[in-house]
């Protein structure tokens, strides 16, 4: 067996960041910007007032002073004409600051009989004016790798960037394998389960940006598992779940094997998840993802999300645990890197009791895995913890 570090070394080795695509900006919203992007216009791209009043000249302001009205400034329709000495411009938030003034005044700070105003005693003595790019400039870069979510997509086209840089998404080809196994809405035999796994796992993979493939249930079968593989020999990324034990309905190693598989490693010292592999299968990066349902969850966090971030451009690294306190204590752990379901509250990090592989129960209602290092000793409450969000 070996570490879970040590797995994930190898199978960063087996993918590299994807080519580049373009898409419309509408499109962009959760992918991964592949370049950096420069903005294409300053914004605000005039000085532009920021409240609706009077724009007038600073040197001019004071207590009780009148000016007179001459002209009027909007979003979108600038003043054109001239204002000299003791004159101003009614202007309305967003709208254009005319070039010879300098200072806006609210209109709570005004009194206005006809075209002339009368300046407060009392007045705001912020100008109200925001300056030309004091946003961002032209030129100003949106750096690369960066996940896209809705501010960026607004910064974006702010920016007037209508096309985007993106790393295509990698396909990932999901395969779930076993005669036990039917699909969500029908009905089992005496004999059979529902398959679950790889609609988490889907769901899981999805979120990171991945278009996932989810390859018909294979059976038990040398024809069926080859059939299956031959449904994803076109994905970046072939995560098969089940089957990769060594026992005589286990199948999924040997068939790939026969398939021109490079086996990288098999088995990895941790829990949940200890009959884990990987290899290469043609131009695919292959993942032998254990059949237990939180098995197969867990290794799909731990192992499966840093490939595909990997794959999309994104640093090939690990998953960065937390600390946080236990609220209860912990026995020691044994000989493997454990990943114990656990909720965090205000009170600090619980595992639960019950941590069988087959209890997805469980790992619903959790929201943190607890990490044991191996052979880590007894723990007690208020001391501090690794853990990973979920």
């Amino acid at each position: 067996m070996i570490s879970v570090a040590e797995a994930l070394e190898q199978l960063f080795a087996l993918v590299s960041p994807l080519e580049t695509e373009t898409v419309p900006l509408r499109a962009a919203a959760g992918r991964l910007l592949a370049r950096d992007v420069a903005a294409a216009r300053t914004q605000p791209p005039f000085d532009a007032s920021s409240m609706d009043g009077y724009a007038l000249r600073r040197d001019e302001v004071e207590p009780d002073a009148m000016f007179k009205v001459v002209g009027e400034a909007a979003a979108g329709h600038a003043f054109t004409g001239h204002a000299g000495p003791g004159q101003c411009v009614r202007i309305f938030t967003g709208a254009p600051v005319p070039d010879e003034l300098d200072f806006v005044v609210i209109q709570e700070d005004v009194t206005r009989r006809g075209d002339l105003i009368t300046l407060n005693r009392d007045m705001d003595g912020k100008d109200n004016i925001r300056p030309a790019g004091g946003d961002f400039k032209a030129g100003d870069v949106m750096g690369a790798p960066r996940r896209l979510g809705p501010t960026d997509i607004a910064l974006l086209a702010s920016m007037n960037i209508a096309e985007v840089p993106v790393t295509r998404r990698p396909v990932v080809a999901i395969m779930a394998t076993g005669d036990e196994l039917v699909m969500p809405g029908e009905t089992p035999g005496p004999d059979q389960i529902i398959a679950s796994n790889s609609f988490g796992l889907a769901a899981l993979l999805e979120a990171e940006g991945a278009e996932v493939r989810m390859i018909p249930i294979a059976r038990d079968t040398t024809a069926s598992l080859k059939t299956a593989f031959g449904l994803a020999q076109d994905a970046d990324l072939v995560v098969t779940i089940g089957g990769a034990s060594v026992g005589d309905h286990d199948l999924v190693a040997p068939v790939a094997a026969e398939l021109g598989m490079e086996q990288s490693f098999y088995k990895v010292a941790m829990r949940p998840g200890k009959p884990l592999m990987a290899g290469r299968l043609g131009q695919a990066a292959m993942i032998g993802l254990p059949g237990n349902p939180v098995s197969a969850m867990v290794c799909g966090t731990i192992f499966v999300v840093p490939v595909v971030r990997a794959l999309l451009g994104q640093r090939a690294a690990p998953a960065q645990p937390k600390q946080a306190t236990l609220a209860a204590p912990l026995p020691p752990n044994g000989p493997r890197e454990h990943y114990m379901r656990a909720v965090l509250s205000e009170d600090g990090l619980t595992a639960f009791d019950r941590q069988d592989s087959s209890l997805l129960s469980i790992l619903s209602q959790a929201n943190s895995l607890l990490v044991r290092p191996p052979h880590d000793g007894a723990r007690a409450m208020g001391e501090e913890v690794s853990y990973l969000p979920l």
